[in-house]
C-alpha cells in the first residue's frame, strides 16, 4: 500500500489518496466520532457564502464537503488531485475537476472564495498553495482553512497527542491503508500551531488572517480576505 513522506511529494500523495478512496469517508467519521459533519458545517459558516457565489473547495477529497458548501446556495466545485477520491465521490451532484493546489487550473479571480479542509497539511509547498488560492479568489474575496491544529490546554493537547493520535492508528487497521493513516498522524504532528499558520497565510498574500479553535483546538478554522489593492 502507498504511504506518503512528511516530504509530501505530489504522487506520493495523491497514489495514497487514491489507495483509501473507497472508505475514506466512513473512516473519517469513526475517527472523529462524527465531528466532521460538524467542523464542515462551521467552514461553510464562516465562508458566509451568498447564493449564486462561486466558492472552490480544494482537496476536496470525495466531495462530501463540497456538498456542504453547496447547501448555502453558492456554486460550490471540488478540486483535488487524487483521482481516485473524486471517482469515489463521483455520485455526489458537485462539479469536479482534477488538480494540483500548487497550479490550479482555473484563471485569475474565478471565484468568490475558497476553502480548503485538512488539505492544506498535504500540500508540498504550503504558502503555494496560498499564494494559488489568492490568484483564483477575487479581490476582497474569502478564504477558510480548516485543519488539525494544536489544543489549546497543557493537559488536553498531551493526552491528545500521546493518546488520541495513536488511537487513529489503531481505528484505522480496518481501512484499505493502515499505513496512510500513520503519515495523518506524523503530518499533524509536525504542522504549524495556529499562530504560526496566521503568519504563513499573511506572508502568502492574504489580509485580516484570524482563527477560530474548533473543539478545544483539536481543530482551527483560519479565516482571511484577499487584499482590494
Amino acid at each position: 500500500m502507498a504511504r506518503a513522506s512528511l516530504k509530501k511529494e505530489a504522487g506520493e500523495v495523491a497514489s495514497m489518496f487514491d489507495g483509501v478512496a473507497r472508505r475514506y469517508d466512513r473512516t473519517n467519521t469513526l475517527m472523529t466520532g462524527g465531528l466532521d459533519r460538524y467542523w464542515r458545517r462551521r467552514t461553510r459558516q464562516l465562508l458566509e457564502l451568498k447564493p449564486g457565489e462561486k466558492v472552490l473547495d480544494l482537496a476536496a477529497g470525495t466531495g462530501v464537503s463540497t456538498v456542504e458548501l453547496a447547501r448555502s446556495g453558492a456554486w460550490a466545485a471540488a478540486c483535488d488531485f487524487s483521482t481516485g477520491m473524486l471517482h469515489a465521490g463521483a455520485f455526489r451532484p458537485v462539479p469536479m475537476v482534477a488538480g494540483d493546489a500548487m497550479a490550479l487550473p482555473f484563471a485569475d479571480d474565478s471565484f468568490d472564495a475558497a476553502t480548503i479542509s485538512f488539505g492544506l497539511r498535504n500540500v508540498q509547498d504550503t504558502a503555494a498553495g496560498l499564494r494559488e488560492m489568492a490568484r483564483v479568489v477575487r479581490p476582497g474575496g474569502r478564504l477558510v482553512v480548516c485543519e488539525f491544529s494544536t489544543p489549546t490546554n497543557g493537559a488536553f493537547r498531551a493526552l491528545y497527542e500521546n493518546v488520541a493520535l495513536q488511537a487513529i492508528q489503531v481505528v484505522a487497521r480496518g481501512s484499505s491503508n493502515p499505513e496512510a493513516y500513520t503519515y495523518l498522524a506524523e503530518s499533524i504532528k509536525s504542522w504549524p500551531d495556529q499562530a504560526a499558520l496566521a503568519r504563513i497565510i499573511e506572508e502568502s498574500g492574504w489580509g485580516r488572517v484570524r482563527w477560530t479553535n474548533l473543539t478545544g483546538g483539536i481543530v482551527a478554522l483560519h479565516s482571511a480576505v484577499r487584499p482590494l489593492g
